[in-house]
């Protein structure tokens, strides 16, 4: 155990429909068991039916509108702080409780729920009353200092992801990728992310969104390496702002942020490939000031949907969304209009999500190795079918959520070994070398929690020859 543990890792924040008139009051006290109540229904849906941690937690919520805002905060930051340490929590209560893994699920959960604000600092004896937990489950808390240091005799390579809270397999790939820091980007994946928002250039610069924010009690820090994007230091329901109501700012890490640089989108036409939600897709048309053609092209209508309501908000209007086939021929048949034609083409590939972590800790217990061998495969598809609207003398921009070679700098390789007319442009040529000795000492963008603070991301800048 910490003995100066860090604070519990910041969750997304739920929905304010608390009772009417709290916000003018001061915060209630927590009533705890209206939140273990909630935290058990929440991760139940993940851990036992499987659902997404986001999804699952909205659900919840929506439903427990008696509880107030200050309960609704707990309730998301202890169960994304368990979904972090989940397999560390398992590890320590088998050891600390006898007979724990007979237990029925739901007492079983309650103890890690527990244990898990143990390990983030909160006092266990705190802890066991608040969690109505007496005798052998009491005791079991207190033992968990004991459970620690037998967790910290383990060989280092059978400690590593019990104490990191992953597979194997992925301590295995981040041993390989990270080398001697693998532990502690793994440490830094299990930290809350902060709060980032990216600047709509069409309403103005970062200092006067800084203000506006100050105006509404939210107090806000530049991030240190995007020049678009503003830190929010004060919890709140960024949503509910009026600022962003006006289209002044999109939640956006900072790390997509630089991806989204790297494109340096002109006003022509422009291809985002995998667009999602758009949110690169908005930072593109400010690049393009709003001029020229920018294509948003997804396989999910719903996330097409969400693009065109986000678009209008932004006060982007030179975007051209299109919903497109997955795969076969009638995906192909789609694209045809755009071959050879595109300046800059985006493709932010589907990926193992390795770098997002912190944001969805439970997509590490999904992850399979035949998961990211499926990803590789996509990735490689979406690279060569994406690369066909490049015109000559234009641009492919690669990039993923991941940390992992096999999904970056190994499908980059494969590309340009079948294709030699592309070549790579380092991204300090685009970023400018002071920000780009930050962001990667090679030539791509490289960025992980640990070492800039951001999601972790790949980026690779591709030229076509003339």
């Amino acid at each position: 155990m910490k003995k100066n543990p860090r604070p519990p890792p910041r969750a997304p924040q739920p929905r304010r429909d608390s009772p009417a008139g709290e916000a003018s009051r001061a915060p209630r006290p927590v009533r705890e068991d209206l939140v273990l109540q909630a935290c058990l229904e929440a991760y139940g849906f993940v851990r036992h039916e499987g659902r997404l941690a986001d999804r699952a937690l909205d659900f919840t919520l929506r439903h427990k509108r008696n509880l107030y805002s200050n309960e609704r905060r707990a309730v998301a930051e202890r169960v994304y702080a368990l979904l972090r340490r989940q397999r560390t929590v398992d590890f320590l209560l088998e050891h600390a409780h006898r007979g724990f893994t007979r237990l029925d699920k739901t007492r079983q959960d309650v103890l890690r729920l527990a244990a898990s604000r143990i390990l983030h600092g909160e006092p266990p004896d705190v802890v066991a009353r608040t969690s109505a937990l007496t005798g052998q489950d009491a005791d079991a808390l207190a033992a968990l200092p004991t459970a620690a240091r037998t967790l910290e005799a383990l060989p280092p390579e059978k400690r590593f992801p019990i104490a990191a809270s992953i597979p194997d397999f992925l301590a295995t790939r981040f041993r390989e990728v990270f080398g001697a820091d693998a532990e502690r980007a793994a440490e830094a994946m299990n930290e809350r992310a902060p709060l980032t928002a990216r600047l709509n250039g069409f309403k103005g610069d970062r200092e006067q969104l800084r203000a506006l924010l100050e105006k509404e009690g939210v107090s806000a820090s530049p991030t240190p390496l995007s020049p678009l994007g503003l830190i929010l230091d004060t919890r709140t329901n960024a949503f509910s702002l009026d600022v962003f109501r006006d289209g002044w700012f999109e939640l956006q890490d900072e790390g997509s942020q630089l991806l989204g640089m790297l494109v340096d989108a002109p006003p022509t036409r422009v291809v985002d490939a995998c667009a999602g939600a758009g949110g690169k897709t908005l930072q593109l048309a400010v690049q393009m000031k709003n001029r020229g053609d920018l294509h948003a092209l997804d396989v999910d209508e719903g996330r097409i949907d969400e693009l065109r309501k986000r678009a209008r908000r932004a006060g982007v209007h030179n975007v051209r969304t299109q919903v497109i086939p997955a795969e076969g021929p009638e995906a192909d048949a789609a694209l045809e209009p755009l071959k050879g034609k595109a300046d800059r083409v985006l493709v932010d590939a589907p990926c193992s999500g390795t770098g997002t972590f912190r944001r969805k800790p439970d997509a590490r217990y999904r992850l399979t190795p035949e998961m990211i061998q499926d990803h590789v495969a996509r990735q490689k598809r979406l690279l060569e079918r994406f690369s066909q609207m490049v015109k000559p003398g234009g641009r492919l921009i690669y990039g993923t959520c991941s940390v992992l070679r096999e999904e970056n700098e190994a499908v980059v390789e494969d590309f340009l070994a079948r294709h030699p007319d592309y070549s790579v442009r380092p991204v300090a040529e685009e970023l400018g070398a002071e920000l780009g000795a930050k962001v990667g000492p090679g030539p791509f963008l490289r960025l992980a929690p640990h070492l800039h603070g951001t999601d972790g991301f790949f980026g690779a800048i591709l030229v076509r020859a003339k």
